[in-house]
């Protein structure tokens, strides 16, 4: 660090003192100075000591080059004490400090940072939760699998995926969403990347498909914990929908990435590298400061957050082993489920998935054969509802937290969202049900808005968790969740059991979905609420 002595008579941007008892010493430290004068940038921390302050109060203000400069708070209280220890000493020089402004990230706040490493986390997920349905194709060409066997094959994740929504979500109160997202990611990460080794080996391949589902099933309560503890009521809807979000941005990466990976290196290019992405991320995580592996402190819904509207960080020391069935039983599981708003967010989630995961697994195939496309165009036309998605997702974020700033209820601002998004899909799957001679591109596009605008729930549901508990989001998160992985196991056979029985598409797809989408928005109009609850005075 370079150090320069500065008085008030040499400095040209300080007027001239001529009293010697009314001299100001500035202390300057600049942080950044680009040279060019076209773009002459100086950020300055200023800190000022004043001696012999009843003649300092006469003199004139201080020129307006110095007006804009703001004090550093951080500095205030070691750096300051530092700076008045040496005047007293009797050392009148001043000091100016260049320091490094890199990474460029350094200065971003630590909620972001966390909030930025979660969303590239859900972009893996969901790369490798598509990977195989793509590598599926070479797979059964290469073992012999017939229909049924790849369809038990793709089914196994989502045994998984169920099953670790509730414990996911108590291991996040229990411990925190950052602990828990790790392991999850780890665990997804190293079972993707084993699948080349178990692909002929069938409870082998089926295990590592379920561990895939576990480590991913974890994650969406890890995360609802993460945003919960760290993102005020204002950000939160862009928050979510910054993380969710990713879940799309994934399944575009995952469906571009792995059919050129698979027609040059192999299908088993796809597990190998998307697992080390996994693996790459949990390493580099380990570096990020953040939130700490604790759990909430309990406390009361009108103490949910701080005054500047940030949720409280009040944490306990870390529960042991021996500890857990205690914890366990602390649980308000009484208080959850006799609240109704706690009801309808159960039945919401499960009418979404249902329309969400049915149309993921079935559109492909109703592109190619209701609608004649071709394998290739199929593929692509798959791509964009989630590539829309992205779009509708920013859209809705900052209008929820827009609304919720302007002072609009927040259970209002929930309604609205998730209203628009069972109704859009609701509507365009009844026109691409009825024949209205549409050309194929025109019947694809309208799924595709419908399917975007469902996109809204991010904005709606799933932040309804953090609103009416932060303490408990992900539990809560885990409970509807569960409830939300049934159609992937039950929703997807019982479409292809409808299509086999009346080989219509309007029939098996879309009705179901339909009815869930309408049924969904009359019990979230009329039973959901975003307000604070205090669950653990229910137990």
């Amino acid at each position: 660090m370079a150090n320069f002595s500065i008085r008030p008579h040499n400095n040209p941007f300080l007027p001239h003192r001529t009293n010697p008892h009314s001299l100001i010493y500035h202390s300057v430290s600049a942080t950044r100075l680009v040279s060019h004068p076209q773009f002459l940038r100086l950020s300055l921390r200023v800190r000022c000591s004043i001696k012999e302050k009843e003649n300092v109060k006469g003199n004139d203000e201080l020129p307006p080059v110095l007006s804009g400069l703001k004090v550093d708070e951080s500095e205030q209280t070691g750096s300051i004490s530092k700076f008045e220890n040496g005047l007293s000493s009797g050392n009148g020089i001043d000091e100016v400090g260049f320091d490094s402004n890199w990474p460029p990230w350094k200065n971003v706040p630590d909620r972001y940072k966390m909030i930025g490493t979660t969303a590239l986390a859900f972009v893996i997920c969901n790369m490798d939760k598509v990977n195989l349905s793509v590598a599926i194709i070479p797979m059964s060409h290469q073992f012999g699998w017939n229909s049924s066997v790849a369809g038990l094959v793709q089914s196994s994740f989502f045994w998984g995926y169920a099953l670790s929504q509730l414990p996911g979500g108590w291991l996040a109160k229990i411990f925190g969403g950052r602990k828990v997202l790790e392991i999850g990611v780890l665990t997804w990460s190293l079972s993707t990347a084993l699948v080349p080794f178990l692909a002929g080996y069938m409870p082998g391949l089926i295990l590592s498909r379920i561990l895939v589902g576990i480590g991913e099933g974890v994650s969406p309560s890890a995360a609802t914990d993460l945003i919960a503890r760290l993102i005020p009521l204002q950000e939160r809807s862009r928050a979510v929908a910054f993380v969710f979000g990713g879940l799309s941005v994934g399944s575009v990466s995952g469906l571009l990435l792995a059919p050129p990976l698979i027609q040059n290196f192999g299908w088993e290019s796809v597990f190998y590298i998307f697992g080390f992405l996994g693996i790459a991320w949990f390493a580099g995580f380990q570096f990020l400061d953040g939130q700490p592996s604790v759990p909430l402190k309990s406390f009361p819904a009108d103490e949910s957050k701080s005054e500047s509207g940030y949720p409280n960080k009040k944490v306990t020391t870390p529960i042991k082993l021996q500890q857990l069935p205690a914890a366990l039983k602390e649980v308000p599981w009484r208080g959850f489920f006799e609240y109704p708003p706690v009801w309808a967010m159960i039945y919401t989630h499960f009418c979404g998935s249902w329309g969400h995961y049915t149309c993921l697994s079935w559109l492909p195939t109703y592109f190619s054969e209701e609608l004649n496309l071709n394998l290739t165009e199929a593929a692509w036309v798959s791509i964009l509802p989630p590539l829309a998605s992205i779009f509708v997702t920013s859209i809705a974020s900052q209008l929820a937290d827009n609304l919720i700033s302007n002072g609009v209820d927040t259970t209002t601002v929930r309604k609205i969202c998730q209203t628009i998004a069972f109704v859009s899909p609701a509507f365009c799957m009844t026109l691409s049900s009825v024949d209205l001679g549409l050309p194929p591109w025109e019947v694809v596009a309208i799924l595709t808005s419908g399917l975007a605008l469902s996109s809204f729930a991010l904005s709606g549901l799933y932040c309804t968790h953090q609103d009416m508990s932060p303490e408990y989001a992900s539990v809560l998160l885990g409970i509807t969740n569960t409830v939300g992985a049934i159609p992937g196991i039950v929703g997807v056979a019982l479409t292809g059991f409808l299509l086999d029985s009346t080989h219509s598409w309007s029939i098996s797809l879309f009705a179901p979905s339909i009815f869930f989408y309408l049924t969904g928005t009359i019990v979230w109009l009329v039973f959901a609420s975003s307000k604070p609850k205090t669950f653990s005075n229910n137990k």
